[in-house]
């Protein structure tokens, strides 16, 4: 008994530390940082656009300094007088993606970018780095933030859509907290949207470990209204007036469907409670994409909705990288092979260590021949991250690799539950 109660008394130490920690440092609202992220192939700098106070926070109260992903890139937040991180987090962008495109040699481009941090009580210094090809994280702007600063603007009071919980687990506070948004939904179609709202939430929680951690979410169906019916297709020569002015055939790639326009789905939503984002675009051309930290963005009409989306979320929620690869690539600029990626899923053995060994049985064999996959659940089967050689994933099919897979495999299963714990406890 006396056992029972020590466990007890530490665990309510430890929330109380975690409050202590907030409440030291900082106040219940957001400050969003806007950046415009710009450069080339070989090249790239920062420039501070707006700061904005929104009327609550709606992220982690946890793990405050910590990333438990490295993301493409960091933001950390330093206490001013002391020089304390107080709050750090990981992302990845569009523009660091379009790095690598066959373009980005030969043009410059500039992508928004937005960052949700808790407001701080006093003046604290921003700094965000950016992981270049060696898998190094370098400073690339560093700015101080006075939070009492009139110019700082106040978002999120007025013109707010509207909204309902169409899941919730339970409070703001001790929840991941996901507004979906609708994205070429016309006010006459919001009956629609929040009908394939339900449906997209419905099919994150029905996989594991989602299905047993649905008291750490919840689930808000955002009206955001669009002039136009459907999304823009380019290849088509479409293009349509929607709220996020979102389009298929990024970076030239038909199925590719994102916006670069980040600021107007933050100004949209400033007053919602949420720290991860969803868009639905109402079309039934196939397609999507998730980025971590930043959003995800899928197709409703297309008989693939559901195993899409999840795929997406797990993007941009839990940082996981495809998994699956096209026979004729044998290398990926995406992922140096001298370089252990930063998602947890995949591998290039160069500190796999660190990935999913301890979850190998004893006489798993570095790498695993797929023709031995009925003895191995989990193994380290070649082809994944885009590559057929060189990259390795830890299961023959997954979420992340197919969509007629019914589940996440055991080491993103593993991933996801480890980020939604480190986001509520």
């Amino acid at each position: 008994m006396r056992h029972i109660l020590l466990i007890f008394s530490v665990f309510l130490c430890a929330l109380s530390a975690n409050a202590q920690e907030y409440d030291e440092y900082f106040i219940d609202k957001t400050l969003r940082v806007d950046y415009i992220f710009s450069g080339g192939n070989e090249s790239q700098s920062i420039a501070l656009d707006q700061l904005n106070q929104l009327p609550l926070w709606a992220g982690r109260r946890h793990n405050l300094p910590e990333v438990l992903r490295g993301g493409n890139g960091q933001i950390k937040m330093m206490d001013a007088q002391s020089g304390k991180c107080i709050y750090a987090d990981a992302f990845s962008t569009l523009f660091q993606e379009w790095q690598t495109t066959d373009e980005a040699k030969t043009v410059r481009k500039s992508f928004e970018n937005s960052y949700l941090l808790p407001y701080p009580k006093s003046k604290v210094v921003i700094e965000v780095s950016l992981r270049n090809k060696h898998g190094e994280y370098i400073s690339a702007i560093k700015h101080t933030v006075d939070p009492t600063d009139i110019l700082i603007k106040k978002a999120g009071l007025e013109h707010v859509p509207a909204y309902t919980a169409i899941h919730q687990g339970g409070t703001i506070d001790k929840c991941v907290n996901v507004a979906i948004i609708a994205e070429g939904y016309t006010a006459d179609e919001m009956k629609k949207f929040r009908e394939h709202a339900a449906v997209a939430c419905q099919a994150i929680l029905a996989h594991s470990p989602f299905n047993t951690m649905k008291e750490k979410f919840n689930f808000y169906a955002v009206e955001t209204v669009s002039e136009n019916s459907g999304v823009s297709v380019p290849r088509e020569n479409k293009w349509q007036k929607t709220v996020f002015g979102s389009h298929f055939d990024t970076f030239y790639s038909d199925r590719y469907l994102t916006t670069t326009n980040v600021k107007d789905i933050h100004n949209a939503i400033a007053g919602i409670p949420y720290a991860h984002i969803i868009i639905l675009a109402n079309t039934d051309v196939y397609g999507g994409g998730g980025i971590f930290n930043a959003y995800t963005l899928t197709t409703t009409g297309h008989p693939n909705f559901k195993p899409v989306v999840v795929h997406e979320f797990g993007h941009s929620f839990a940082g996981l990288a495809d998994e699956y690869y096209y026979e004729n690539d044998t290398f990926s600029d995406t992922y140096p092979l001298t370089v252990e990626p930063w998602e947890p899923n995949i591998t290039t053995l160069t500190n796999f260590f660190a990935k999913w060994k301890n979850m190998l049985l004893p006489d798993t064999p570095i790498p695993t021949d797929i023709k031995s996959a009925g003895q191995y659940k989990v193994g380290v089967y070649e082809g994944a991250g885009y590559s057929s050689k060189g990259i390795y994933r830890p299961a023959v099919d997954c979420r992340m690799k197919t969509n007629t897979c019914k589940d996440f495999c055991p080491v993103c299963q593993r991933a996801i539950e480890q980020l939604v714990k480190f986001y509520t406890e």
